[in-house]
């Protein structure tokens, strides 16, 4: 798993002995290095440095260990979340410290780009870490807390299926609720037919070793304001008996993504202390191919008693999400949010960077992606257009779970979702990759939170005392 916690990467400035480093943009770079002496120049020369974001250099000192750095930034004094995250990944072992300024949403990438998914290798020698000073233990607390969260959804989408069944799954929730006095409860196997009915179904044919089940974490005083959390929790998606071809089943283990979203969000939300009564909802089941598997023409009814006719079998999330959404409602929080790997569609539209966002409340939409903007975790809202769900029309159930013919995919899934939401609630679904197919500066190719800190900063914005 992770490697280490990411507060031990950070330290309180009191003066100890740290190498500099010293932010240059590109527009006052000239000025910058005709103050420097020849010494520096001619090592800048050496070392092709040219001012442009994430690039860096090293300076020499009058002594060989008396070195520092020089990096360059966007804006030096408007720092990013990931401007030093390459720093932390290249540098030497030891300490630094900003010349001049404080690193601030920059020691969150310092301390995401120092994560290792390391189950599966070999120990080899330790390379020490890259410590970075600030003056301001505030922000220590803050964005190591959202950095341990990032690590979590990492470390749960990393891990292989095999190593990350229902079963681990569940381990994972019930050691968050034990860790923070919550109280859990979990339904499992045959137990959910009653009233997580479209769960079963979709988990049924996995077996008794890998069996479908409902989670829920309550946490917070009963009088607070009722906030509930959804994820998405397939373990593996084979895509059931519309099976899907080995190319799309590769990263399939992400398919929980949702799942390690909602988990490592409730996380933060009790680690700060927010004052809401959370409600965490994680459907999970594996959608394997069986004797026992559901099929397309198939009839399912939803624990709201809503009929959905299976048009194919691959769609089966919203399929969790549905019972899931209505349990939710039974609560009566004042808002719900729901994270899920949800749709290839999303992704046609937006890439893997950025999560779509749905939501039946504009205010909550501009909340959202203000946030995702302020915080470098970005959302792109996509619109429920009505005229849409039309094509969830059956000609002998309810509805069907997936729309004929690809049009608006991502939007007919959450027009799907939109059903089982009560209509008074505001409901926010994030329809998020959980991976990185490339590295960037502290974002390794792998599982990675995507939306999760926007959705965070809304709530601490809104509940915070």
């Amino acid at each position: 798993m992770s490697s280490s916690d990411p507060a031990d990467l950070i330290q309180i400035d009191q003066g100890q002995v740290a190498r500099a480093i010293h932010l240059v943009d590109a527009s006052g770079y000239e000025a910058w290095l005709a103050a420097q002496p020849p010494r520096h120049r001619a090592a800048l020369d050496a070392q092709g440095f040219a001012a442009k974001p994430f690039a860096h250099a090293i300076l020499p000192g009058d002594a060989p260990e008396d070195w520092s750095v020089v990096a360059c930034v966007a804006n030096p004094a408007n720092l990013s979340s990931w401007c030093l995250a390459k720093l932390a990944e290249a540098l030497p072992a030891g300490s630094y410290r900003l010349n001049g300024g404080e690193p601030g949403p920059a020691l969150l990438g310092w301390m995401a780009g120092q994560y290792r998914f390391d189950r599966y290798r070999k120990a080899g020698p330790e390379k020490g870490a890259r410590i970075l000073l600030t003056r301001q233990p505030a922000t220590i607390v803050r964005v190591a807390a959202e950095a341990r969260a990032t690590a979590l959804v990492r470390d749960l989408v990393n891990t292989p299926a095999e190593d990350m069944g229902p079963d681990a799954l569940e381990a994972a929730a019930q050691a968050l609720a034990a860790r923070y006095g919550a109280t859990i409860d979990v339904t499992r196997g045959d137990a959910l037919a009653k009233d997580y009915p479209m769960v079963h179904a979709v988990g049924r044919a996995a077996g008794r070793d890998h069996a479908p089940r409902f989670v829920e974490i309550v946490w917070g005083r009963e009088d607070l304001p009722r906030v509930a959390i959804v994820g998405k929790g397939v373990t593996f998606d084979s895509g059931g008996l519309d099976i899907k071809p080995s190319s799309g089943m590769r990263l399939m283990k992400k398919d929980m993504g949702g799942a390690a979203h909602a988990l490592a969000l409730a996380g933060l939300i009790m680690e700060g202390g927010l004052p809401v009564r959370l409600h965490l909802f994680l459907p999970i089941a594996e959608n394997a191919v069986g004797a026992h598997a559901f099929r397309p023409g198939d009839i399912l009814t939803a624990r709201d008693g809503s009929h959905v006719e299976i048009t194919n079998t691959d769609a089966e999330g919203r399929l969790l999400l549905g019972d899931a959404l209505v349990r939710a409602g039974e609560v009566k929080p004042e808002l719900i949010i729901d994270f899920a790997t949800l749709t290839g569609a999303a992704r046609v539209a937006l890439g893997p960077d950025m999560p779509a966002l749905f939501a039946n409340d504009d205010g909550l939409a501009a909340e959202l992606v203000a946030a995702g903007t302020a915080c470098d975790d970005p959302l792109w809202r996509l619109p429920l257009w009505q005229p849409y769900d039309d094509m969830l029309k059956s000609d002998i159930a309810d509805m069907v779970n997936s729309a004929e013919g690809g049009f608006g995919g991502a939007i007919t899934a959450a027009l799907f979702l939109q059903r089982f939401v009560p209509r008074d609630v505001a409901w926010a679904h994030l329809d998020t990759f959980a991976w990185r197919p490339s590295a960037k500066p502290g974002r390794p190719k792998g599982g990675d939170a995507l939306g999760m800190r926007a959705v965070e900063a809304v709530l601490r914005a809104r509940y915070s005392r």
